[in-house]
């Protein structure tokens, strides 16, 4: 049997805590993976008790994640307790919830752990906190080099029932994108994103549909350049790798039933090309999978969602389908 999976419990106020009691709750009916909390058990049954859940916790030992009652809540305490009033954002938490990421990663190093998978943080109350990273995805890479060895390139994939994306560029202003845009960094993504699917993901010849930047993919350099003199290259590099890769496409006629059945995954060139049709199509089931990590780590795909913490109406379902897909990725890699 594979270990248990590593769930860091995210920023206590907001919805983490909620739905990973409730995923707890509905584990024999879902058959969910095993998995453990790194956080802080007294503060778990305060939540529980807010929600109306009748849940018992066990403190366990962070070199022993097997040694663990089957109707408690096995949960590796952290140093930093917490706060964690529903709703209420506390920089005063913030040590916790950073520390309860670190201890996640250290037990999948420690081979205590198959994989990570981490509830939502608020990243402006750890940037508050002094946290000097620009979001989970690049602390996660931090923790790789450290207790890995290896110097990472993290790359977000959106992935839900229907269709798998990964944007080129991230967190960036829409006017930035095309400077940002070069035909190694669509080469290397490619690459990563073709290992990873064939690795973790049993997809033994992955297909990659890549999109263009502008309208009908620049029209021939009618509408722009950058189709034709940095995305194109950059698919015939990735063929010359031997990787099956399409494009540039046009955006707006990659995402329809029969489109995607063409690909696997699709490459598009800034957040909301990709996000958009991720989260039409699957808005409570896509998950978060970071590839290029030298472990395995999802996360559900929404925020701390502040508004409804603590009030029981949390949707754990994008939770409960990060978990599955960290098995599915556990069991592939192995």
């Amino acid at each position: 049997m594979p270990n248990p999976l590593a769930v860091s419990i995210g920023d206590p106020s907001g919805i983490g805590p909620d739905i990973i009691l409730a995923s707890w709750i509905q584990r024999e009916e879902l058959g969910l993976p095993k998995f453990f909390v790194c956080g802080d058990a007294k503060f778990l049954k305060r939540r529980s008790v807010i929600l109306g859940l009748d849940i018992k916790f066990q403190e366990i030992d962070k070199n022993d994640t097997g040694g663990f009652a089957k109707d408690r809540l096995p949960v590796v305490p952290l140093v930093n307790g917490f706060i964690g009033e529903p709703g209420t954002s506390s920089t005063e938490d913030a040590a916790g919830t950073i520390e309860a990421i670190r201890a996640s990663v250290q037990m999948v190093h420690k081979n205590m752990a198959s994989a990570v998978v981490t509830a939502p943080i608020n990243k402006k109350n750890l940037y508050d906190a002094g946290f000097s990273h620009p979001g989970h995805t690049e602390f996660l890479a931090e923790l790789s080099e450290e207790y890995f060895g290896e110097k990472s390139r993290p790359i977000m994939m959106l992935a839900g029932p229907d269709l798998k994306v990964v944007p080129v560029t991230i967190h960036i202003p829409l006017c930035e994108v095309p400077m940002a845009l070069s035909k190694n960094l669509i080469e290397q993504t490619g690459l990563i994103v073709a290992r990873d699917l064939k690795q973790k993901f049993g997809i033994l010849n992955p297909r990659l549909a890549i999109s263009g930047l502008n309208p009908h993919a620049g029209e021939g350099g009618a509408i722009g350049s950058e189709d034709e003199k940095i995305i194109r290259p950059a698919i015939e590099k990735l063929r010359q790798a031997g990787i099956d890769a399409i494009g540039p496409l046009p955006a707006d006629t990659m995402f329809h039933p029969a489109a995607r059945k063409q690909y696997d995954a699709a490459l598009c060139m800034y957040h909301d090309q990709a996000l958009i049709p991720a989260k039409t199509l699957a808005f409570d089931d896509s998950v978060n999978a970071t590839l290029g990590l030298p472990f395995i780590r999802t996360s559900p795909d929404h925020g701390t969602a502040y508004d409804i913490a603590g009030t029981g109406k949390a949707n754990p379902s994008s939770f409960i389908a990060a978990l599955k897909m960290a098995n599915m990725m556990v069991e592939n890699a192995n």
